[in-house]
């Protein structure tokens, strides 16, 4: 590497400190002016940005060693994303069913972006099938948690539980009546 090719390096790295430098000021200053608690609302962002940059060292890398890298990096930015959402909200009881996002499902997602990124097809087809099965698991047990037990306070309450009887015993009947009707 040549002295021209070092300062052009050093060159771009300070360039992106002074914009990260710049961004950091921008929002302290936010802080002061607008009275808001950025640790408040932030402090998740201290799980997503060290898990984005383990994504990105991973696709750096020019060894299939980066395959690792880029399931950690996943996992650490999809917990950071379950925890952003659950900071912004106060749904704190999604982790009864969260944790399927990350295990499996971020695992697949990252071979998914990484094998995509990597021209490499078998990594791609194992990610998705991993991560199906994770969404699978997350679908189904954000669907018995909130709809069957409420945890989130979006539960079928004191009228969804009727009004689903009734309309089971509705297509019960719609079925038996179709099915009697084509025997005839």
């Amino acid at each position: 590497m040549s002295n021209d090719d070092h300062k052009v390096q050093l060159s771009n790295g300070n360039a992106v400190l002074g914009v990260i430098l710049i961004l950091l000021g921008i929002a302290f200053l936010g802080q002061q002016v607008f009275h808001i608690n950025l640790w408040n609302l932030g402090w998740p962002f201290f799980v997503i940005v060290p898990g984005v940059l383990l994504f990105a060292f991973a696709l750096a890398m020019h060894s299939p060693a980066g395959e690792p890298f880029a399931v950690i990096g996943s996992i650490v930015t999809m917990t950071g994303l379950i925890l952003l959402y659950q900071n912004t909200t106060g749904q704190w009881a999604s982790w009864a069913y969260a944790w399927a996002l990350i295990v499996p499902t971020s695992i697949g997602l990252g071979q998914i972006v990484y094998g995509s990124l990597k021209n490499r097809p078998d990594v791609v087809t194992t990610g998705a099938r991993i991560a199906m099965v994770g969404f699978i698991i997350f679908a189904i047990g954000a669907a018995f948690f909130e709809l069957v037990l409420g945890i989130g306070g979006f539960g079928l309450g004191r009228w969804g539980w009727p009004i689903l009887l009734i309309g089971l015993g509705i297509l019960l009947l719609l079925r038996n009546f179709m099915f009697t009707r084509n025997k005839a």
